[in-house]
């Protein structure tokens, strides 16, 4: 894949008023020339790597940070919010959004929120609470990717490795004889509310019987995390510089998992399975003990700098539609912003058919295509007994690079028959849909006396 071309003016423009220094000075320290800087701090040329590098080592730039004003859903996602019918009469074009997003991304960035954070406004549900608003943003800001937490878990997976037998037999011995931890199966009804349980006064990690093997292995995976990688995580947390307590713990509870993950899926066996196998979620589960929906979430994380994988988004829902887990990754789609789903996404049908991958090729309002993948799973540690909990969990990636997916063989992805989505009923302005049980925003309804649409909704402008 071609490597993304990085637009970052206002923070070298910054970088270059912090340290009070003029555009031919800096261009000189850079060994560039001065117009060419001229157009890198006006969005008119790419950073190359050289460059990069040469802030870095000369102006202790921080490449990791870059893109850390991002407005979430990148570019489709900032275009999708000036889409609101409040702002129809301004008359923004694609192009002058483009330019704002490379020329003052902080301050899209801080649209983005504001518009984000009143959706009660808009005649919306309420959106993500505070503190987990914030610990999205510092995961997207990451684009779900942790080089520092891939490379110690990819080190200790060798480790492993050489120690011979299954992961969960490795892990197990050396939280036996490192950490001075056992691990101990408890039946169901002592541990009723609880999947994992570290007593470090007994120097046991708990574990519910009604975990599955390969939820048992990333429970004892994510021990190891908290114990072997304390510090790469401490000091994430840190750098993200929450207000909010809670935020701060929901975050270190994400990268202790994310080390669990890619301890069971080292990034580059993982990758490389990837490659392989078209992308075979299936078989990459097997091949590497793990769930589907660990697996899922392992796809939205290979973004590794000159190792990159695909770029999928990952997306669980409940029954009732409501996202529990939204991963945009790298690939910047809309389909992960908000709450509202469209009733005609083959994501639904996966609770209709259990144990099946329910492929389905859609087609937003704006014309994109996204190829993406849905199957049904139960909540670890669920039981027979009472309605068991269970989700629908979607990867999905852009149809212009889905060619590879081995579920997508045989597809014209870009000419063949798309599902029409939109992103809500509330968002949407697709008219004659017989699913839609809510005029969208912005449309005033209309009726025709003697007439009756296939939709409830007649509205203006359609």
């Amino acid at each position: 894949m071609a490597e993304r071309r990085v637009f970052a003016g206002p923070a070298v423009r910054k970088v270059r008023r912090e340290a009070a220094m003029t555009q031919a000075a800096m261009a000189e320290a850079l060994d560039i020339s001065p117009s060419y800087l001229n157009l890198i701090e006006h969005g008119q040329r790419p950073l190359s790597a050289t460059v990069i590098v040469r802030l870095a080592e000369r102006f202790g730039f921080d490449a990791a940070k870059l893109g850390a004003e991002d407005v979430p859903g990148g570019l489709a996602g900032l275009r999708r919010r000036l889409a609101d019918p409040r702002f129809a009469d301004l008359g923004i074009g694609p192009q002058e959004v483009e330019e704002w997003l490379q020329t003052a991304p902080a301050t899209a960035a801080a649209f983005a929120r504001l518009f984000d954070a009143a959706p009660e406004e808009r005649g919306e549900a309420q959106g993500d609470a505070p503190e987990v608003a914030a610990v999205r943003r510092a995961i997207e800001q990451w684009r779900n990717h942790f080089p520092d937490l891939d490379a110690r878990a990819e080190e200790l997976a060798d480790e492993l490795r050489l120690a011979g037998g299954d992961l969960y037999g490795t892990i197990s011995e050396r939280l036996r004889t490192r950490h001075q931890l056992g691990i101990r199966i408890l039946p169901s009804d002592v541990m009723p509310d609880r999947l994992r349980w570290l007593d470090w006064h007994a120097r046991q990690l708990m574990l519910n019987e009604l975990l599955r093997p390969a939820s048992r292995t990333f429970q004892a995976a994510a021990t190891l995390a908290q114990i072997e990688a304390k510090d790469e995580i401490d000091a994430l947390v840190a750098g993200a510089g929450f207000a909010e307590a809670a935020a701060a713990r929901m975050f270190e509870r994400h990268l202790i998992h994310y080390f669990a993950a890619a301890l069971m899926m080292p990034y580059g066996r993982f990758l490389r399975a990837c490659d392989a196998t078209g992308y075979d979620l299936l078989l990459l589960q097997r091949r590497f003990g793990a769930g589907y929906e660990q697996v899922a979430h392992r796809l939205t994380t290979l973004q590794r700098v000159g190792a990159r994988g695909l770029p999928f988004f990952m997306l669980r829902i409940d029954r009732a539609g409501q996202g529990s887990k939204r991963y945009a990754g790298a690939s910047q789609s809309p389909l992960v912003d908000g709450d509202a789903r469209c009733p005609l996404w083959g994501v639904h049908e996966a609770f209709a058919r259990p144990g099946e991958v329910i492929a389905d090729l859609v087609e937003l309002e704006d014309g994109s295509r996204w190829f993406t993948q849905s199957r049904s799973v139960a909540a670890p540690g669920a039981s027979g007994s009472g309605t068991p909990a269970r989700f629908a969990v979607c990867v999905g990636v852009d149809a212009k690079v889905a060619a590879p997916l081995i579920a997508a063989r045989g597809i014209d992805l870009m000419r063949s028959p798309a599902t029409p989505i939109g992103l809500g009923c509330r968002r949407c302005t697709r008219s004659g849909c017989i699913q839609r049980s809510m005029p969208p925003l912005g449309r005033p309804l209309r009726f025709r006396e003697g007439e009756r649409g296939v939709s409830a909704f007649d509205f203006a402008g359609d």
